[in-house]
């Protein structure tokens, strides 16, 4: 796919739908919004009295702690790879 070029791909996520205009592979975003999907389902089985604005927020508190995790780690692989040059 060429590097500016737009896709235009709907996507839903807590029962709703989002029109997603990006970049990345239909699949790519279709992937990234099942996991948000995924999170969001997850978290509000512990809570079913959540309202969307909550449960968007802890989902994006979860994600991002997720993220920051996988950073972490990633770092610390970098940091050993260059020690064993």
């Amino acid at each position: 796919m060429a590097e500016n070029k737009k896709t235009k791909v709907t996507v839903e996520i807590n029962n709703r739908e989002y029109t997603i205009v990006g970049t990345e592979s239909e699949a790519h975003v279709q992937l990234v919004a099942d996991l948000v999907n995924s999170k969001m389902t997850e978290i509000h089985g512990t809570n079913e009295h959540l309202d969307t604005t909550r449960l968007a927020v802890l989902t994006a508190i979860n994600t991002m702690n997720d993220y920051i995790k996988l950073k972490e780690e990633f770092d610390e692989l970098l940091t050993l790879i260059e020690e064993e040059k």
